[in-house]
């Protein structure tokens, strides 16, 4: 018979009911009401309150988005004006150089170095590491660390107190595949952690590879 019901006999009937639908806390959230006063239910505030949270909630969201890629675009802008900087390097202590300042002036880092493993010369201006020692950092088979546990020594000399994090990226220069790092070091505990990604920096020491294969080492 309810099912039947118009919509002006429910009307009808609902004064008769006006206390249980006060109480009916249940039944005025699922309608989105809420009791005012003892004879009188506001219909506004409840529904408008939900609205509004959830527009605060979306553009929350949508300003981190803004944010996150405002921040990607500029990174990539650095990456590139860096790379622009590193071709105009003149031999492999320039290239070490360069890289360390434009990655403070650029990045806010506290430097970033260039390593070799010391099977052959090592240019002037970069990191000697032990034989092996890439493979003691990175691991064996990874491409790259990021985090604390790429903060060492060999790889940033007395800088190192200052360093609180690290992105240390593999390298395989000339023919013979010389192994090596770049390294960037952060003096901020969240500047590098595990969890972010290494296509930026992995990026940038693609083209320190590039360049520093223009010239050989001298012994």
């Amino acid at each position: 018979m309810l099912a039947l019901m118009d919509y002006q006999t429910l009307r009808d009937l609902l004064p008769e009911f006006s206390q249980e639908i006060q109480q009916d806390r249940d039944l005025l959230d699922s309608l989105s009401l809420q009791t005012k006063t003892r004879n009188l239910i506001d219909f506004g505030p409840a529904a408008l309150a939900r609205l509004e949270a959830k527009a605060i909630r979306d553009f929350d969201i949508r300003r981190q988005l803004e944010l996150t890629a405002r921040a990607n675009f500029d990174a990539q802008a650095q990456a590139h004006a860096l790379t622009l900087t590193l071709m105009e390097s003149r031999n492999h202590s320039d290239l070490a150089r360069r890289l360390a300042k434009e990655t403070q002036e650029r990045f806010g880092l506290v430097t970033a170095t260039i390593a070799l493993e010391d099977t052959a010369p090592i240019p002037l201006g970069w990191m000697t590491l032990d034989y092996g020692g890439v493979d003691y950092i990175i691991g064996e088979t990874e491409l790259s660390v990021l985090g604390p546990d790429g903060v060492c020594r060999a790889l940033f000399g007395e800088d190192v107190r200052r360093i609180k994090s690290a992105a240390v990226i593999r390298t395989a220069m000339w023919r013979d595949g010389r192994p090596g790092a770049v390294a960037f070091g952060s003096a901020d505990y969240e500047g590098f952690t595990p969890d972010m990604g290494a296509e930026l920096v992995a990026y940038v020491t693609r083209v320190v590879e590039r360049i520093a294969e223009r010239w050989p080492i001298l012994s």
